[in-house]
């Protein structure tokens, strides 16, 4: 407030001085040219009087003689005070008026009301830095799962965006460079509400920024970087960034799950979805001869991943200095002639991962026109080409926002979840598929919630009451209904973690203790239950138990006798 207040000052110096300077010229003459009373004899206005008729007069709001008729004199200056004073007001109002359209006031008025929004905003909330492809996804899927969201955007098209996009919560967001700490610090990194930031722009040295700041000014909240490059993710690690996503790596790895582990894959498919929405069904790329056309870092990730599962690859390059590719066909893919060079009619897939969705679709139709069996892995660099690709219909359409999107809400929405992926790669493709047959006969094909929650006072108050009065309480009866303790709640525990320990897929029999977290899975109704039989007591020492308490000790020693 105290920036727009002297912004007003500054801006309106010359205009108000102009004003003083004419009314001071008006009241003084008319204080000194006297005046005739009723009697005949002189008479001078007082400098109230004379302040009170410029006032009335210079506003245009009339025209009056006090205390007494005007002589000649005083009528011929209060007409030049007229002029005087009135065009100095036209000034100013022109003034006023450029005023509020100037960039700068605009600017410390929005800032200001964010502010002030951020201030009184209570609720748990992530900061996301970058409402491009990968943040306007990520804030969608955050505020369906009930998440409140901040935005920091530079480019001002994408705010207009953003406050067009039907949501259920308001989005408050800032057009703002996010890698200078103090806008970071306006859009409440140091509130405690504030869980943590997600770097998500396009350029990696703008999201090392925003890391470091993030890291420097509150420690102790989750940071989130995007980093595509290996540098760039090395520098956020040693400020302390507790989640660098590149997403080449990580379509890379999930590339090499689809080939050996398509359990593992689809198990990470479905826990990582929009809530409500079904998993396409997984798509297995053939064993034999690959083209990969380009060889930037998605490319080198694909060639990477694939040469594990003893594929013979050929790459395609049309600038092998640069990328550093030793051995390749110089090309861009497109032409007919290199594809033919690489061998495409005796290959079993095709990978079209250049940084152009134009020449990606031109690489695959040609490649196609060859061989019309190859197995299609295409990149989609923007998200305004959906309909291009969805009439081509590749078989795996690789597009890094959606990737990073859902790493994002993996570690917003419940960190143990992206613990719970990490662990679950270890294990085996029929491991992973008997945990998915298990969970879709529970919970249906439909994508599941997946939440955690910690015993302790704050989340579990009526476990803490159960363990105050020496009683143990199972992982089994937190996941029965209060209503029919004999019935289950629709949800699953995947994953126990307690003093640094992870214990996947923990046994119903398993007995809880003070601060362990669980991750769970289930529906919308089981998660809203589950809550409520842990912060009711009489409804959990119903479920331990298999009958009612009675309240008052009236009635709990009738019980006894």
């Amino acid at each position: 407030m105290n920036s727009i207040f002297f912004l007003f000052l500054r801006r309106l110096r010359k205009p108000l001085i102009t004003i003083i300077v004419s009314y001071t010229i008006a009241i003084t003459g008319l204080v000194l040219i006297p005046g005739i009373d009723s009697a005949g004899k002189p008479i001078y206005l007082s400098l109230f009087e004379a302040f009170y008729v410029i006032t009335y007069t210079a506003t245009t709001i009339g025209f009056g003689e006090i205390p007494f008729s005007f002589s000649n004199n005083q009528r011929l200056w209060l007409t030049f005070s007229i002029y005087l004073t009135v065009i100095p007001w036209f000034y100013a109002i022109g003034k006023i008026v450029a005023l509020f359209q100037d960039s700068g006031l605009k600017s410390a008025i929005t800032s200001d009301r964010f502010a002030r929004h951020i201030k009184n905003l209570h609720e748990p909330f992530y900061i996301v830095c970058g409402y491009g492809e990968t943040g306007s996804l990520l804030v969608k899927s955050l505020d369906r799962n009930e998440v409140r969201v901040v935005v920091l955007e530079v480019q001002q098209d994408r705010i207009n965006e953003l406050e067009l996009e039907d949501l259920q919560f308001a989005v408050p967001n800032l057009c703002a460079d996010a890698s200078l700490p103090e806008n970071l610090i306006r859009a409440g990194i140091q509130n405690p509400a504030c869980k943590g930031v997600a770097a998500l722009t396009d350029h990696d040295q703008v999201n090392l920024a925003i890391t470091v700041a993030a890291k420097l000014i509150n420690p102790n909240i989750m940071v989130i970087g995007r980093a595509e490059n290996d540098k760039t993710a090395a520098n956020m690690a040693s400020f302390g960034t507790n989640h660098t996503i590149n997403p080449f790596t990580m379509f890379g790895e999930h590339l090499a799950m689809e080939m050996h582990s398509i359990g593992t894959y689809l198990l990470h498919e479905w826990l990582t979805g929009l809530p409500g929405e079904t998993v396409k069904p997984p798509v297995v790329p053939p064993i034999g001869k690959w083209i990969v056309c380009g060889y930037g870092r998605f490319g080198k990730s694909v060639v990477e991943n694939l040469l594990l599962e003893n594929n013979q690859i050929v790459i395609i390059e049309a600038d092998p200095e640069l990328t550093q590719c030793a051995e390749c066909i110089v090309g861009n893919g497109t032409e007919s002639e290199v594809l033919a060079l690489a061998g495409v009619e005796e290959a079993v897939g095709i990978v079209a991962g250049t940084n152009e969705d134009i020449n990606n679709l031109a690489i695959v139709m040609t490649a196609l026109e060859r061989n019309p069996n190859l197995f299609v892995v295409v990149r989609k660099n923007r998200r305004f080409n959906d309909h291009l690709f969805e009439r081509f219909s590749a078989d795996i359409t690789m597009q890094p926002s959606s990737i990073i999107a859902h790493a994002c809400l993996a570690h917003m929405i419940s960190p143990l979840l992206a613990q719970f992926l990490l662990l679950s790669r270890t294990q085996t493709n029929d491991w992973a598929n008997q945990l998915i047959s298990r969970l879709v006969e529970l919970l249906g094909e439909a994508i599941p919630e997946t939440w955690e929650i910690t015993i302790n006072q704050a989340q579990a108050p009526s476990a803490m009451m159960l363990f105050a009065e020496q009683e143990s309480l199972t992982l089994a009866a937190i996941t029965r209904n209060p209503v029919d303790h004999q019935a289950y709640l629709q949800l699953a525990p995947l994953l126990l973690s307690r003093d640094g320990q992870m214990i996947l897929l923990p046994d119903l029999s398993t007995h809880l203790q003070v601060n362990d977290k669980l991750l769970f899975c289930g529906r919308d109704k089981s998660k809203a239950t589950l809550a409520f039989l842990l912060h009711d007591y009489k409804s959990l020492r119903y479920v331990v138990h298999g009958h009612e308490t009675s309240d008052s000790w009236i009635w709990r020693w009738f019980s006894q006798k």
